[in-house]
């Protein structure tokens, strides 16, 4: 996920269910989970999507809640793995969560699109979800193509970022996933209506549309995974 940034202002970090959710699914399908940023160290729910946010959006999003007080897992977030040390041979899929900070930091983060880049070439499991999907805007392939070319995929709409700006009262984002996408006459950006869930699996490329598709998207993982087995 994310390190943090600041937008406007404020801190900002990734989606705390766009992360939880597809944690918990995965441990209890019994695999092993290690959490990686950029630059590792520590990383934070976006405050609009922590539940300890007072009088906030998510106050009932349990699975994020019992994340980030579990004794185990919230330590996670204090000391996350650099991406500059990980292994694609080491693991079976990778899982990119959304949040306010991907915008700010995804963009000019070569580790983690040349990482994108290599676990989709090694045939694993590469699953990004709302604003985590803006890694196929950059990420290439060894040969030099993008690697949205020819790919089906989705990520935070248009429509939604307008909901969000007049929620906040302001534009928040520089550039939009969906506008940018629609730049590259060789991909296929897909979505549904305003916070609906939906995902996408183009071999083993998987995407979500925003929150709300977190638990259809890490299904479509465990699907997946289940095939390599």
């Amino acid at each position: 996920m994310s390190n943090t940034a600041e937008l406007h202002g404020f801190p900002v970090g990734f989606f705390a269910e766009e992360m939880t959710r597809a944690f918990l699914a995965f441990i209890e399908a019994s695999h092993t989970v290690d959490i990686a940023s950029p630059d590792g160290g520590k990383v934070m729910y976006d405050t609009h999507s922590d539940p300890r946010t007072p009088g906030g959006e998510y106050a009932d999003d349990l699975i994020s809640l019992g994340f980030v007080h579990h004794q185990k897992f919230g330590a996670l977030l204090e000391d996350t793995i650099a991406l500059g040390t990980v292994s694609v041979a080491d693991y079976d899929a990778v899982w990119v969560a959304g949040g306010g900070g991907p915008l700010l930091t995804f963009k000019d983060s070569p580790v983690l699109h040349q990482l994108i880049a290599q676990f989709y070439e090694a045939g694993k499991v590469t699953a990004l979800i709302c604003h985590g999907s803006s890694i196929l805007l950059w990420a290439r392939l060894s040969d030099g193509q993008l690697l949205a070319d020819g790919k089906r995929w989705t990520g935070f709409t248009d429509e939604e970022e307008q909901a969000v700006n007049e929620s906040f009262g302001m534009t928040l984002n520089d550039y939009t996933i969906e506008s940018e996408a629609a730049k590259n006459p060789n991909t296929s950006f897909r979505h549904r209506g305003l916070n609906e869930p939906f995902a996408i699996r183009d071999g083993n490329l998987i995407t979500g549309q925003q929150q709300y598709s977190s638990g259809i998207t890490a299904q479509l993982v465990l699907e997946a995974l289940e095939e390599l087995d």
